[in-house]
């Protein structure tokens, strides 16, 4: 068994060693140079880390970015390393050169009981028809053996490492995913109540008009009772003066006395429809404003799944269209996503009932919409038929085809503007209709037992072509229902 040196202790050894040792193969620094963040790695394992890196120059260990220039190379560091290995290497040569029991030099190796012998160890019974090699061939090729050993040791680190990278880099991804939606929800909800506050100030102002017009009729009335109690009260009071006066006045003046006193029959009915007018103005209100509401939002029957898109894609912040960028944008590899051709899914599946979408691909040279199980290869190339798990139609070069093995050319009057997809899942049936004239465009008829999803692939964006998007139309939520049709 192997002594370490004096003077060091397994612990001791272990940890020097590891300081001394680059992150990315483990083993003692060759050519140390350091980085910006203090962080040191063999020169040749760090370009190597960089090569496979599409970003920008970061470090491996803390990922903070790298100045585009060289990093220098630790002189310091590369003399500690070396004068390690040296001296790692000459106290074991030196400790390993005497045999304990003999005091005889040891030059052999004992592959069954795994020993470094002497010569008189070789001779004793205890290693008789052992097989026996010289120290060095035998070291030699246990080192090849341990090297050998070590490389998957260093592919699995390698993969571990990635693997952490991965995990980085989908939490950045998650918490921008976070913040935009926390914007739009944000956004979205500022929108709808900026619609209930306008609704509560036109409701509220249309209480106060009819407060105003009904305070007005009921004023007008006060004024004139108001003039006929001051007549009235004329009256009263000269007929009680004529009354006060000598008899001979009081009849001289009787008639014109008793005229006065002629008082007409006064109206003093209530007026009616004077009061407010709160049934109106409450009776399902929550209710009529929601209805209100449905006039002024659309509903997507079908909306789009950005955990699912190719990294070419970019989708609109509703998740109602798509279009191919024509550039890779930064997006985790995650299980879900397509990565070889520009595909999307929408967010829903269906394994039940009858659900119906069209899509707006007016003036898109090349597009393929349609259904896709559940079951999908999302990874590498992929069949696009039904015996792939697809059920699709395609425009490109001009032609419209359906996705059958052979393909089926379809044969249409004019170009189409929208195309409506219709899943009848019990029935088994896709069928891709134009809604403009509502003629059937081609009907896929099979057997599912998964859930489906909603297809979508804008086609090939060269030079800018083919640009626009492939975009789900609304429908009116009031005489829709995405279930049904």
């Amino acid at each position: 068994m192997a002594v370490r040196p004096r003077g060091m202790s397994a612990r001791s050894g272990s940890v020097l060693e590891e300081e001394l040792s680059c992150p990315v193969c483990c083993e003692i620094f060759k050519d140390p140079v350091v980085l910006k963040c203090s962080h040191s790695f063999c020169k040749a394992c760090l370009q190597q880390f960089w090569r496979k890196r599409t970003s920008a120059r970061e470090c491996p260990v803390c990922r903070r970015r790298c100045s585009a220039t060289e990093p220098p190379v630790s002189l310091a560091l590369k003399n500690v390393a070396e004068t390690f290995l040296r001296e790692s290497d000459g106290g074991r040569a030196q400790l390993h050169a005497a045999c304990p029991a003999h005091a005889e030099p040891l030059k052999l190796f004992c592959h069954q009981d795994q020993e470094v012998l002497c010569c008189i160890c070789h001779t004793s019974k205890k290693h008789s028809g052992h097989r026996v090699s010289p120290l060095e061939e035998a070291a030699l090729d246990l080192k090849e053996e341990l090297k050998k050993d070590l490389s998957p040791l260093k592919k699995n680190l390698r993969l571990l490492y990635e693997a952490k990278q991965h995990c980085e880099d989908t939490t950045v991804h998650i918490k921008g995913q976070t913040q935009r939606t926390e914007q739009l929800l944000k956004e979205e909800f500022e929108q709808l109540h900026a619609f209930l506050r306008a609704e509560e100030a036109s409701r509220l102002s249309l209480l106060q008009e009819e407060q105003e017009r009904k305070r007005l009729v009921v004023k007008k009335r006060t004024e004139n009772i108001t003039r006929e109690i001051l007549s009235l009260s004329h009256a009263v009071i000269a007929i009680d003066n004529e009354i006060a006066t000598n008899d001979v006045l009081f009849l001289q003046n009787y008639q014109n006395t008793k005229k006065r006193a002629q008082c007409p029959e006064q109206d003093i009915d209530q007026l009616p429809g004077v009061l407010i007018d709160v049934a109106k103005h409450m009776s399902n209100l929550e209710y009529r404003v929601w209805e209100k509401m449905l006039g002024t939002v659309q509903y997507t029957p079908v909306t789009l799944d950005p955990n699912t898109a190719y990294a070419w894609l970019s989708l609109s912040e509703d998740l109602t269209s798509v279009t191919n960028s024509g550039a890779v944008q930064k997006v985790p590899n995650n299980p879900e996503r397509f990565d070889h051709f520009v595909f999307v899914l929408g967010s829903r599946g269906f394994d039940a009932g009858r659900h119906a979408w069209e899509v707006d691909v007016g003036g898109k040279e090349d597009w393929v919409l349609g259904v896709v199980k559940e079951s999908l290869n999302r990874k590498g190339r992929i069949s696009g038929s039904p015996e792939g798990g697809f059920w699709t139609i395609s425009h490109c070069d001009g032609e419209y085809i359906a996705m059958t093995t052979p393909r089926t050319q379809l044969e249409l009057e004019g170009p189409l503007e929208r195309v409506q997809v219709q899943l009848d899942y019990g029935a088994g049936k896709v069928t891709f209709s134009n809604p403009v004239d509502m003629t059937t465009i081609y009907t896929f008829s099979d057997r599912f037992t998964e859930r489906m999803f909603p297809f979508f692939c804008p086609g090939a964006n060269i030079n800018g072509n083919n640009a626009g998007p492939l975009k789900i139309c609304p429908v009116k939520v009031a005489v829709w229902n995405s279930a049904t049709w």
